[in-house]
């Protein structure tokens, strides 16, 4: 047992001094393997984000420089920006879909805000068969654009629809084509989406609604505020981080609207409710020119980029957050 025992300060300070840098150096070496354990965590989502969207978006942003078409394969080849070119200064197409893709935004995620608001409003309060009231205001949000579409087709159709229903009650003659008659076939399909996307601002607002503090409300009251002012100053700004996500979230699916306008009107009549999605459906589906729709595609994902950031930008989303 003393040879054990070391003998000097010497042989005390080697001794242990060996066996405390053995945990030492294991504590080096743990900072590494714990940095790397979310990322291997992590890898099978990175994996399909890189697969289902980095690619497809940097294909597409690589084709738009080229000239990609399966029905004229000979002349397929390099041509720069040349289809960006052609698309500013020559398409007869690109700039009024593109007027017309912001005055549907504009008009839909307005209208569907006011409305959705409204609704929430009212579903909040308490009144008997509210529940089922709930469901039948929020069920259009689970129909597909397609089904929308042939319920509104129908209630659009002269003979057997809605107009024919106010005509044989003396109202009108029933014989309105109101899809292709230029006076009014934006605002059917306007109609149309409205019924679709207003439960979607509903359900987020009612959400939001639901979280708003009572004591505040109490208070309001007690200092004799009314209906309207506990709307303006309590639940507006309690609304306002989340009518600014809804909003752009909802802008952005509007923007990118095709099934409901394709299926209705493809476009028509005489290319009056074509957006520039849909041109770009067309351009890939019917005329086969991958390489220009994909340059369409490149110029509305930047128009979509900028508008969102200056969009966060002035509402102060950011700060908001904060």
């Amino acid at each position: 047992m003393i040879d054990e025992i070391p003998r000097s300060a010497t042989e005390l300070v080697t001794v242990y001094g060996k066996e405390s840098d053995e945990p030492r150096r294991r504590s080096r070496t743990r900072p590494l393997r714990g940095s790397l354990r979310p990322w291997l965590l992590l890898s099978p989502m990175l994996i399909l984000i890189a697969v289902f969207i980095a690619f497809p978006v940097a294909n597409v942003f690589y084709n738009s420089v080229f000239e990609k078409n399966i029905t004229q394969p000979w002349n397929d080849g390099f041509i720069g920006l040349e289809h960006f070119r052609y698309m500013f200064f020559e398409d007869p197409t690109f700039w009024p879909s593109l007027v017309f893709s912001a005055k549907w935004v504009v008009v839909e995620v307005i209208g569907q805000l006011i409305l959705g608001l409204i609704i929430a409003l009212v579903v909040n309060e308490a009144f008997r068969g509210r529940g089922l009231w709930r469901a039948v205001v929020f069920s259009p949000w689970a129909i597909s654009g397609v089904l929308t579409t042939a319920i509104w087709i129908l209630v659009y159709n002269p003979g057997t629809g809605i107009f024919r229903l106010l005509a044989e009650m003396g109202i009108g003659d029933g014989t309105q084509a109101v899809l292709v008659n230029p006076d009014t076939v934006f605002w059917a399909v306007v109609v149309a989406e409205l019924w679709r996307g207003v439960p979607f601002f509903a359900i987020m607002l009612l959400a939001e609604l639901q979280s708003a503090p009572q004591d505040l409300y109490e208070a309001a009251a007690m200092d004799g505020a009314g209906r309207i002012k506990r709307f303006m100053n309590v639940t507006l700004p309690h609304l306002k981080t989340a009518i600014i996500l809804t909003t752009l979230l909802r802008g952005v699916w509007e923007f990118n609207n095709v099934d409901l306008l394709l299926t209705m009107t493809n476009g028509g009549p005489a290319g009056m409710t074509t957006t520039l999605p849909l041109y770009v459906a067309k351009q890939a589906t019917q005329a086969h020119d991958f390489g220009y729709g994909s340059a369409l595609t490149v110029v509305a994902f930047v128009i979509l980029l900028i508008v969102s950031i200056v969009y966060l930008k002035l509402t102060a989303f950011a700060k908001e957050e904060d």
